[in-house]
């Protein structure tokens, strides 16, 4: 009975490393303003890199360290009052949200869109677009409580993983 108790509290432990990621960062997104640039990272490497179109002024999209704390499928825009799944709909197939500025996902996010040229502009409120067949390959790779670093750098995408902890020298 000591066992079977002592193997059911290390498998509820954190220190238990199954179904955990493999690495500290991983998976992790980094979204650069200046180049309008988003890169997943995983496994110690730099998977892809999309372009993203971002805030109309710097200030709009917030930058900082945050989680995905909430995701959906061909999301309602209450705004509008825009049901999922209709091509009006501005925030496209996908929605993946992060807490910045304590808004637990709700109002930033990480979206597709109704307007492909908006792409690598400076045109958003302050979420971040991507194409809608981009976004949900993203969607699909990346689980809730995955770090999205926000920054506006000349530096190189492998260069800030490095500093936050998403990838090894």
């Amino acid at each position: 009975m000591k066992s079977i108790l002592l193997f059911l509290f290390l498998v509820a432990s954190p220190i238990w490393p199954l179904g955990q990621n493999p690495m500290v960062g991983d998976p992790f997104i980094i979204i650069n303003k200046q180049t309008n640039e988003l890169a997943f990272i995983e496994e110690n490497e730099i998977k892809k890199i999309y372009e993203v179109a971002t805030g109309k002024t710097n200030q709009l999209t917030p930058e900082g360290e945050y989680r995905i704390t909430v995701k959906a499928k061909n999301p309602y825009y209450r705004k509008k009052d825009i049901p999922g799944g209709d091509p009006k709909n501005p925030l496209g197939t996908r929605w993946i949200g992060f807490d910045a500025k304590d808004t637990d996902g709700r109002i930033y996010g990480i979206h597709g869109t109704n307007n492909n040229e908006s792409i690598g502009r400076y045109v958003t409120q302050g979420c971040v677009r991507l194409h809608n067949d981009e976004v949900e390959n993203l969607f699909d790779k990346v689980p809730v409580g995955t770090k999205v670093l926000i920054l506006s750098t000349d530096e190189a995408f492998d260069q800030i993983g490095i500093e936050y902890g998403a990838l090894k020298k």
